[in-house]
């Protein structure tokens, strides 16, 4: 059964395809804030263990929040890592330190692409694909980023 919920099933289609995107992204960031919460090394090891355990906690959730709007929106989210490395706008890098310092630098950049991502796409949701809901809900995620990101920068001054 199609979803009708005031929006045609093209410009569905088209919020799925970038919430997605979206998720892709928030999938790779929540499994390099894990290796960076396994890996971290150095004599600030404990307090950044648990520092990057509540980022990865609160992505799961963020994570789980935007599969669920896929889904309301009436399509399947992606949940392969082959579909997430294939939708992601995020890279991996190979690193030769593990400390809190080089991950913390990588975290910042990936959180900042996914704001950047999210704001090209909150006007577009609502005044394109007349999506006000997706377009709210995405703004409240990047916030969320946006405050991830401050607190990631605030351990650089």
């Amino acid at each position: 059964m199609n979803t009708n919920i005031g929006i045609s099933q093209q410009n569905l289609q088209a919020v799925a395809a970038a919430l997605s995107k979206l998720l892709a992204d928030e999938f790779v960031l929540y499994t390099k804030t894990r290796n960076a919460h396994w890996n971290v090394e150095g004599p600030d090891f404990h307090s950044m263990h648990i520092f990057f355990e509540q980022q990865y906690n609160a992505l799961d959730e963020t994570m789980d929040s935007v599969a669920e709007r896929i889904r309301q929106l009436g399509h399947f989210a992606p949940a392969t890592l082959k579909s997430f490395l294939s939708l992601t706008h995020l890279t991996e890098v190979s690193r030769e330190k593990n400390d809190s310092m080089g991950f913390i630098k990588e975290l910042v950049v990936d959180h900042e692409n996914i704001i950047i991502y999210i704001r090209e796409n909150i006007n577009r949701m609502a005044n394109e694909y007349g999506d006000a809901g997706t377009s709210d809900f995405i703004t409240g995620l990047m916030e969320e980023h946006e405050k991830m990101a401050w607190m990631l920068r605030a351990h650089l001054k």
